[in-house]
């Protein structure tokens, strides 16, 4: 402030010249010299003003980087792969008949990135597990090109981390790490990196949205909570860092969207994992090479605008269990389908997000108090927590059959035992979606044909008669809320 009060100051001298100058040049002409160069003060305190503004950003962006740079590694690593043909002649007929001898696997390498952080006095370095996975050797080299002993402690699917232990890198720093809770959309980030093998490449965005699911490339499940940057990340830039404007990691980065479904080029869209959740999976990895995460045994939802009154709550309160898995501790607990858990712990909970970070990070077999509303009534437990499974693929679907009646852009039909097997349904309760309208309310609330609806506002169908009669009474626009049923996981799904 002091450099900008000095800037104006000059300006405003500089103009006061002008115009003494003007008026005994000019005489009475002057006051018109006078006004015009008062005039241009304003303007030229504001260029001065942007002119300092970006100087001391650019400054500040080069201070990031030169504080996190000398912590960021280049990690490769050396894996076994077989090649296509090698993986047709592993066919045992072919083995049997063919008399083919031991079949060999060739070594590949690949390139990404990491950053080295001190937690308890020992040395790491954090990178993605899909980096590491499968790793025959790694080599883990600085950007002064030390190379660092190292070795995989362990990883965490769900986030997607590797914690390796490194010797000999006292003469490396180690990174600071940021709050990410804190990050605002908008807020300027830095991504370092090594890019197709281009080591300690520094590229610059913003921070495009906060709290993204991301489905996975493998298709069990989503990565949640993501950050989005349009900082430029490319293949060989996983596990780097995502800096903020103070030098500090505030996420890792992790996946880079290339093109849709349907093959659009995709640019500028990128995510990575916020660093307060990397850092409660480094305390336990560090401790027992693995994270185990607290489970209640519930598939859950976000209450959508006009659901709230349906359930008993306020907007903003709650969320919606969707589902209880049978034998899990909620169920144990006496916790049900429709329930609306707004607290656990006494702590106050008003979106899936929140309720999962409350869970998750919490001893397995540890007792929490769940406060929830059924029917509009408040209800206290007590839930003895289970240890989360691994998410699995969905199961792929098979052709719908033919028949039902259309509403609210959906086309059911009844569910036959083969279909229930085909679909993983537990039942035959119910009727199967076989069509589902392009446009249509059902088709942007995201319901699919294999779906199965269970019950309509509420009340339970069981067959195509029941679905006939109690949507009969329904106008085309009027608000309606379907229990679904997809993958073998139940929703609430809310048609407006």
């Amino acid at each position: 402030m002091r450099k900008l009060l000095q800037v104006f100051a000059l300006v405003v001298v500089s103009a006061g010249v002008v115009v003494g100058v003007s008026v005994g040049r000019l005489g009475d002409g002057g006051s018109a010299a006078a006004s015009t160069s008062a005039q241009l003060i304003p303007v030229a305190y504001a260029q001065a003003v942007q002119e300092e503004i970006a100087a001391s950003g650019q400054a500040a962006i080069k201070a990031a980087i030169g504080q996190v740079a000398p912590g960021v590694v280049k990690v490769e690593v050396v894996k076994k792969s077989a090649s296509l043909w090698d993986e047709f002649l592993q066919d045992p007929f072919l083995r049997r008949f063919c008399d083919l001898g031991p079949l060999g696997e060739r070594e590949v390498t690949s390139v990404g990135s990491g950053f080295i952080v001190e937690h308890n006095g020992v040395r790491y370095v954090l990178t993605n597990a899909h980096v590491v996975e499968g790793a025959v050797s790694i080599r883990v080299t600085a950007k002064t090109g030390k190379e660092l002993p190292a070795k995989i402690v362990g990883t965490d699917g769900l986030l997607d981390l590797a914690v390796v232990a490194i010797g000999d890198s006292l003469d490396v720093p180690a990174v600071r790490l940021g709050n990410s809770d804190l990050l605002e959309i908008g807020d300027w980030v830095i991504a370092i990196g090594n890019p197709l093998g281009l080591s300690h490449t520094v590229t610059l965005g913003i921070v495009s949205a906060l709290g993204r699911d991301v489905p996975r490339p493998d298709g069990t499940g989503y990565y949640r909570r993501m950050i989005q940057t349009d900082a430029a990340i490319n293949p060989g830039n996983s596990g780097g860092p995502l800096v903020d404007a103070f030098g500090q990691v505030v996420g890792m980065n992790t996946i880079i969207a290339r093109s849709t479904g349907s093959g659009v080029v995709v640019e500028g869209i990128n995510f990575a994992v916020p660093i307060n959740e990397i850092v409660r999976a480094l305390f336990q990895i560090a401790a027992h090479g693995k994270v185990t995460r607290a489970w209640l045994g519930v598939y859950i939802q976000d209450l959508l605008p006009g659901m709230e009154e349906r359930f008993g709550v306020r907007a903003g309160q709650g969320v919606l269990m969707s589902d209880v898995v049978a034998g899990g501790p909620a169920a144990e607990a006496g916790v049900k389908a429709g329930d609306v858990i707004t607290a656990v712990g006494g702590v106050a909970v008003g979106s899936t997000n929140e309720l999962q970070l409350e869970i998750m990070y919490r001893a397995v077999g540890e007792p929490v108090a769940i406060t929830l509303v059924r029917d509009g009534k408040e209800i206290s437990l007590t839930v003895v927590l289970g240890e989360r499974p691994e998410e699995v693929a969905a199961s792929p679907s098979v052709t719908p059959p033919e028949g039902g009646k259309e509403k609210f852009g959906l086309t059911v039909g009844a569910i036959t035992s083969e279909l229930a097997t085909s679909y993983g349904l537990a039942t035959t309760l119910g009727v199967l979606v076989t069509r589902v309208a392009s446009g249509s309310r059902a088709y942007w609330a995201g319901i699919e044909v294999g779906d199965a609806i269970v019950a309509v506002n509420r009340q339970a169908v069981e067959t195509v008669a029941d679905w006939n009669q109690l949507v009969a009474g329904i106008g085309d626009r009027d608000e309606v809320l379907l229990t679904v049923v997809s993958g073998g996981r139940t929703r609430f799904v809310f048609l407006r």
